[in-house]
């Protein structure tokens, strides 16, 4: 039962992936959770180093789509300076946010990492689609009050997941 918020990978942020560590593992493509991973979910503006990051893969030819639970609206407004696609309501810890997205980009599986800071949603959701997953640490200590119930409960699963796997390691790259 726990294997199924293990991620595959777990990175200290989004930012440190790069196009040469994706390509490797033969990941096409990278889906992302919106809100403490890619950006602050206090800061729809985002930062100079997430613009950076999206030209490093924009130039690798890497796509990003963001995959979110939140409405439409309020990611098309989050995402406003940032022009990238998505699909709104995911539905995360279920996994048809990320086969819509699969659809969009008509790859497989297999060829996506899904990145969140989420045990809950964000990994449960890649587990439950097939794909791999990079959980991340979120960007901020503090969340909205809908995730503070998940990271509650995270915590204990987190437990469970170092007694279980002891080598699940933060990392600086993915290998």
């Amino acid at each position: 039962m726990i294997e199924k918020f293990k991620p595959t990978w777990r990175l200290k942020k989004i930012y440190s992936l790069t196009p040469n560590e994706l390509k490797k593992a033969g990941i096409k493509a990278v889906l992302t959770d919106l809100d403490n991973t890619l950006i602050a979910w206090d800061n729809p503006d985002g930062t100079s180093e997430l613009r950076t990051w999206i030209t490093q893969m924009e130039l690798a030819g890497i796509p990003v789509i963001v995959v979110s639970n939140n409405s439409h609206s309020r990611v098309k407004r989050a995402l406003r300076n940032i022009q990238l696609p998505f699909v709104s309501r995911a539905l995360k810890p279920l996994g048809f946010g990320i086969h819509r997205a699969l659809r969009k980009l008509n790859l497989n599986a297999d060829q996506v990492v899904m990145v969140g800071d989420q045990l809950l949603t964000d990994i449960l959701a890649a587990n439950s689609a097939g794909t791999r997953s990079i959980l991340v640490k979120p960007l901020l200590n503090s969340d909205a009050w809908n995730t503070k119930i998940n990271r509650f409960f995270e915590y204990f699963i987190q437990k469970r997941l170092t007694k279980k796997y002891p080598d699940m390691n933060w990392q600086e790259e993915i290998k």
